[in-house]
């Protein structure tokens, strides 16, 4: 069968590799559908997790599919049930992430699955839209992170698949405060498709004058500041983590759940006098099946822009790194 695997910085493929052999606490899922996350491509440019290893890096860590084989001891599903997949643990390492299994396949060795967390998918949910659990349950995460409740002005900082999955959270759970803040025109399309109150481009408007016009001023002692109460960075963008620090409201709230790999440096003054909280925002709620349950009252589906099959898995992969004026981007492996 085919698998995409990294074997070098840059270097990806679609190579031949042995079916899976599952154990009995294992299961095969078919894969349906598994979305690129902004992850893999830091993978792929380094050449792996952290660099090279000594085996190629199979890729893949968004899965939705139905289970094709279901090892004699596992009990939370069952052969035919359509689920999908959590990555892993700490302790049991994370598909796609640096084990030597990854979603961008036809048929996905999901190893001690009762424990990894394989979920069944209501019948109203569709595969493609499942496929969005994995993010969608990051982005969940990101807003646990900041705390925020229905009446805080919250501002989202890119509006890729995990920025969205922010917005998509707050705004069900009653928030009609959300500013969302991308360059490109199709994701503040999309923000503003899902409740957001208002997409800025920070290229050409003004961020925090359009955040003080949207959620009002506070005062601080070296002039007012808008009153953001919460921030959630999913840009990548270095320069917008200072900014958020220096013009941010006294008492204001940071989640990072983007990648930022190199060193950041950071007024550790101008947190300590407006007593700022900044949190890192690593995966998943509690319940993972809490992005399911979402996904179920909500239509996402129209944030998956582009599908690939795995033959065109360059094609996607140069969308990711170019324009980047899309939302998800996923592979049907077939």
């Amino acid at each position: 069968m085919l698998q995409a695997r990294i074997h070098g910085p840059g270097d990806v493929r679609v190579d031949e590799v042995p079916e899976p052999d599952p154990g009995a606490r294992d299961v095969v899922v078919r894969v349906h559908a598994c979305g690129i996350c902004g992850s893999d491509l830091s993978y792929i440019r380094m050449g792996g997790v952290a660099g090279p290893g000594p085996e190629p890096m199979c890729l893949g860590h968004e899965v939705s599919g139905t289970v094709e084989v279901a090892g004699a001891e596992v009990r939370s599903v069952a052969v035919g049930d359509r689920v999908v997949v959590r990555p892993g643990t700490d302790t049991l390492g994370r598909i796609g992430n640096g084990t030597p299994e990854g979603g961008l396949t036809p048929l996905l060795l999901v190893t001690e699955a009762d424990a990894r967390g394989v979920y069944r998918i209501p019948d109203s949910l569709s595969l493609d839209a499942a496929a969005f659990a994995e993010p969608l349950a990051v982005g969940m995460h990101a807003v646990e992170q900041v705390e925020a409740t229905p009446d805080d002005g919250v501002a989202v900082f890119g509006c890729g698949p995990i920025g969205l999955a922010a917005i998509a959270t707050l705004v069900d759970a009653g928030n009609e405060r959300v500013v969302a803040v991308d360059p490109s025109a199709t994701r503040r399309d999309l923000a503003t498709s899902l409740g957001a109150l208002a997409a800025v481009d920070p290229t050409t408007d003004d961020v925090w004058a359009a955040l003080a016009d949207l959620h009002g001023t506070t005062p601080f002692m070296f002039g007012p500041t808008p009153a953001t109460a919460a921030f959630i960075e999913a840009s990548g963008v270095a320069k917008v983590l200072t900014s958020i620090i220096e013009r941010g409201a006294p008492g204001g709230r940071l989640a990072v759940v983007a990648l930022h790999y190199a060193p950041i440096p950071t007024s550790f003054l101008t947190l300590l006098m407006k007593q700022f909280t900044v949190r890192g925002s690593m995966e998943y709620p509690a319940r993972f099946e809490d992005a399911v349950d979402l996904l179920a009252r909500r239509d996402l589906g129209a944030l998956t822009t582009h599908r690939f099959g795995l033959d065109r898995l360059d094609d996607a992969l140069a969308l990711l790194e170019g324009s980047r004026d899309c939302g998800k981007v996923a592979v049907l492996p077939g």
